[in-house]
């Protein structure tokens, strides 16, 4: 994980109401995403998480887009997008979002009751996405295998864990004074 974690400790800090926010190519499309990066991350969410009796992946819109599609072409299993649209479709769930620094709602299309499903997520930071996302699918009666973020943000409330969800990360990170901090390198398990 050097190159995440080197990525992880360059990056910049923002505050966006009172919230500290780290900027990364993973998390924010910015600076540029270097494909090597990307290929690193793949290849560590394919040996962690447990694919083998997976129907689906799903990720929320936007940024879990790009590593669910690179781990979508590497292992052949169908993605699904939660998208920030309504489409009416049948069948379509609306969630609500919630994270530290802002509120949406959210619609699942073509997830269906018993099918098995991997969840993906870039930041697991509040938990807001994830628990809403999570909730849902088990509404929905899919079967959640596994769930797994590339980087956890600690420190604060998570609104998974209090749900009592399990997600698996690849580093775990903290801001203290304006700096991102690495807690755990190889993440949860």
């Amino acid at each position: 994980m050097d190159q995440l974690k080197r990525s992880l400790l360059e990056a910049p800090i923002i505050e966006k109401n009172g919230y500290h926010y780290f900027v990364h190519p993973i998390s924010d499309g910015v600076p540029k995403l270097d494909p090597t990066l990307l290929r690193e991350i793949v290849i560590r969410i394919i040996r962690k998480a447990k694919l083998e009796e997976v129907d689906r992946i799903v990720t929320p819109a936007a940024m879990g887009i790009h590593i669910s599609t690179a781990v979508s072409l590497m292992t052949d299993i169908p993605l699904t997008v939660i998208r920030k649209r309504e489409y009416g479709l049948e069948d379509e769930v609306a969630i609500s979002q919630k994270t530290g620094y802002s509120e949406n709602e959210m619609y699942i299309n073509d997830v269906r009751e018993g099918e098995r499903v991997l969840v993906l997520d870039d930041v697991l930071s509040t938990g807001g996405t994830l628990a809403a996302v999570l909730e849902a699918l088990d509404e929905i009666g899919a079967e959640v295998v596994d769930t797994v973020a590339v980087i956890k943000k600690v420190g604060g409330e998570n609104k998974v864990d209090d749900a009592g969800y399990d997600v698996k990360t690849l580093i775990n990170v903290d801001v203290v004074d304006g700096e991102v901090v690495i807690v755990d390198e190889d993440g949860d398990s």
